[in-house]
């Protein structure tokens, strides 16, 4: 996609601090960091969602992602790490190009779980909800 920033950073059009690459994705640090080490890994080619990519292309962001775990782990020695994608703009999606956060996290740093970013709970029984999803 032409006018993609993700894009232009993965196919080095335009400057990141890149950690680390693979064949098929770019992981870089994030410009508006949450914590020391905030990560980014992206796909090489432009996909919106997790839906829109190639099995391949989602196993090798996966790979690039533990090896960055590892490395910021191993590197900066956090106590923990949030991981996670947001999708669509209901789901806090601010650049229309996949991509993996990763937040390396320090005890007593203020931050929360995932399970701190909406609380909805649902109206239909969990049993509704099984039946509908499978």
């Amino acid at each position: 996609m032409e006018e993609c920033i993700f894009c232009k950073i993965a196919n080095s059009e335009i400057p990141a601090k890149i950690i680390a690459e693979s064949e098929k994705s770019t992981a870089f640090l994030d410009v508006n960091p949450l914590s020391k080490g905030h990560t980014l890994v992206v796909p090489k080619s432009h996909a919106e969602t997790v839906l829109d990519l190639s099995e391949e292309d989602w196993c090798d962001m996966n790979r690039l992602v533990k090896d960055v775990v590892a490395r910021i782990y191993d590197r900066l020695s956090p106590d923990g790490f949030n991981i996670g994608i947001n999708m669509h703009k209901a789901g806090g999606q601010a650049v229309e190009h996949i991509h993996i956060h990763i937040i390396p996290r320090w005890q007593g740093d203020g931050g929360g779980s995932v399970h701190t970013i909406v609380h909805n709970p649902p109206q239909e029984s969990l049993e509704e909800i099984h039946a509908q999803l499978s």
